[in-house]
């Protein structure tokens, strides 16, 4: 598979998907909070995916080769789960974090992909940094996107970040190209040296999503086939933005009225975001 470059049709319809999959985080927000349980939240995603905006989940009934069918209409990572965690009937509880990852599908056939951390009532001071953190590694490789940029130079950015602050970067995990197919090239690693890898353009649309650990960067794999957690039981944290390349620099297509600001860094970043 190659890197594909929108057009301008395709520039549109990526913006109306990862609008639409940010505004179910935003719809989800309220919701989250202790006594809840994630399969709850699931059938709250899935019910507005479908009956409001006309949407369908892209991981229900998901399957790689080799995997099981993914059971959910979203991923719900708590605590040491650094991704795919499968929702179920146990509540949230107090000093919880947690990372719901939803990706849609419109009508015309575009995917849009994001996540974001939620923090259940209060948490420690270790995990709100590391949610913190996290958020700022994701922006830190997103301001180095530009035309003639390497990917590199956004794994670069993120693992120098996160590793300068004390945490690890999982290596077995990556941000991925994404269109009218859900996981296109390029692989967007979150580590990396400056200067290598595909060279960026105007046109492409990938994920940042970096997925950082408190403790060790190892990883193992449980027993569903799906929920990946830490192997030291460390805290881990994730964000997740869609970008898009244009003619002088990014747009981060997954942003609606809930998301989070930007750190404060990032408007005196180079290359500034271009606007709609």
């Amino acid at each position: 598979m190659s890197i594909t470059y929108k057009d301008a049709e395709g520039v549109r319809g990526m913006r109306e998907a990862c609008r639409l999959a940010s505004e179910v985080l935003d719809y989800l927000t309220p919701h989250v909070k202790p006594g809840v349980t994630t399969r709850e939240i699931d059938r709250l995603a899935a019910d507005y995916m479908v009956n409001v905006q006309g949407t369908k989940s892209a991981t229900l009934g998901y399957q790689p080769p080799g995997y099981p069918p993914y059971p959910a209409s979203l991923c719900t990572s708590l605590n040491h789960v650094v991704c795919h965690g499968i929702p179920n009937d146990k509540p949230l509880k107090k000093g919880d974090i947690m990372n719901i990852d939803v990706t849609v599908i419109t009508r015309d056939g575009w995917f849009g992909d994001n996540s974001r951390m939620y923090i259940i009532g209060d948490a420690s001071i270790a995990a709100k940094r590391l949610c913190a953190i996290t958020y700022e590694a994701m922006w830190h490789g997103i301001v180095r996107v530009k035309p003639g940029a390497r990917l590199g130079d956004i794994g670069f950015a993120i693992q120098k970040f996160a590793e300068s602050n004390g945490y690890s970067v999982v290596r077995e995990f990556c941000g991925h190209g994404i269109g009218k197919v859900f996981h296109e090239e390029p692989q967007v690693l979150h580590y990396g040296k400056p200067g290598t890898l595909e060279e960026l353009k105007p046109g492409m649309t990938f994920t940042i999503e970096p997925m950082i650990n408190a403790g060790r960067k190892d990883i193992k794999e449980m027993g569903d086939g799906w929920t990946i957690v830490t192997k030291d039981h460390s805290l881990s944290a994730q964000w997740e933005h869609t970008i898009l390349v244009t003619e002088t620099g990014y747009e981060v297509l997954t942003l609606s009225a809930g998301s989070p600001p930007p750190p404060a860094f990032v408007a005196a970043a180079a290359p500034a975001p271009a606007t709609a």
